[in-house]
């Protein structure tokens, strides 16, 4: 990194897809808000997917993406979250049972908010209004109250992906994730029948597995029960990732600790 380099450096060089809040008084109070809250995610996390990464630069791990093109609002639960982790759950034991290798998996969730657009300005019926931009931004809805950048919309973005972050700690510490429990996943995501039988059997062989472990007297390892599920969204908005960019007290080094 170079030296003069700082966390606010970006603002001194052109940017795009950076919206105009007509507020810039509030919108650096919700900055300085930010820049005050806890991070999302720590230093030491993002060190060890970095780690897994080079396993997958080398061929020795897969990287398994996925996600919502750009999160919700109002479309957000713990139902919806659950059933993201489940299929990414399930297509990483497939990919681990077939290929014989790790899979590093990353769900884009807790922060893809922000949309970026080819132009800062739609135009329906002669109204010109600002582009929608992702709920961290401004409303979907065409009118001038609902499209204005509203800085409040940050916060709320920090919080729901608090919250997320929260649940899928959860789901992958607290034996969700555990592979004793393939059979009950849900499988409404696969239609074809005949997937679905594939699944299953799938399952069944790995259960076998499991219980040929068992039979053997080994004791049953953490990874069998817990797993490790890290989180990427697109940095489009740099005045929300310097406020969560901290420097790490150990290494000195700078993080943006908004995802992993």
């Amino acid at each position: 990194m170079k030296p003069n380099w700082t966390p606010d450096s970006w603002r001194t060089r052109p940017i795009q897809q950076q919206p105009e809040y007509p507020d810039t008084t509030h919108l650096a109070q919700v900055e300085a808000t930010l820049a005050g809250y806890p991070p999302l995610v720590f230093a030491g996390e993002t060190c060890e997917l970095r780690r897994l990464f080079a396993e997958v630069s080398q061929g020795r791990a897969f990287l398994l993406q996925g996600g919502d093109c750009a999160e919700s609002f109002a479309e957000f639960s713990s139902s919806k979250i659950g059933d993201t982790v489940k299929v990414l759950l399930q297509m990483a034991v497939i990919m681990t049972f077939a290929a014989g290798c790790p899979v590093v998996k990353v769900g884009r969730m807790a922060g893809q908010f922000a949309k970026p657009r080819s132009a800062g300005s739609e135009t329906v019926d002669g109204v010109t209004l600002p582009a929608y931009r992702g709920d961290i931004v401004n409303g979907i809805d065409f009118d001038e109250r609902s499209r204005t950048p509203d800085p409040q919309r940050l916060l709320q973005a920090y919080h729901q992906s608090t919250a997320t972050l929260n649940l899928l700690r959860a789901f992958a510490q607290g034996g969700f994730a555990d592979l004793h429990q393939l059979h009950q996943w849900n499988l409404d995501f696969i239609s074809d029948e005949a997937l679905s039988e594939k699944y299953s059997q799938l399952a069944g062989r790995i259960d076998e597995s499991l219980a040929f472990i068992r039979a053997c007297g080994l004791k049953s390892t953490p990874q069998l029960h817990k797993t490790s599920f890290f989180t990427a969204h697109e940095a489009l908005l740099l005045n929300y990732e310097q406020a969560l960019t901290r420097q790490d007290s150990l290494t000195g080094e700078w993080y943006d600790c908004s995802a992993h």
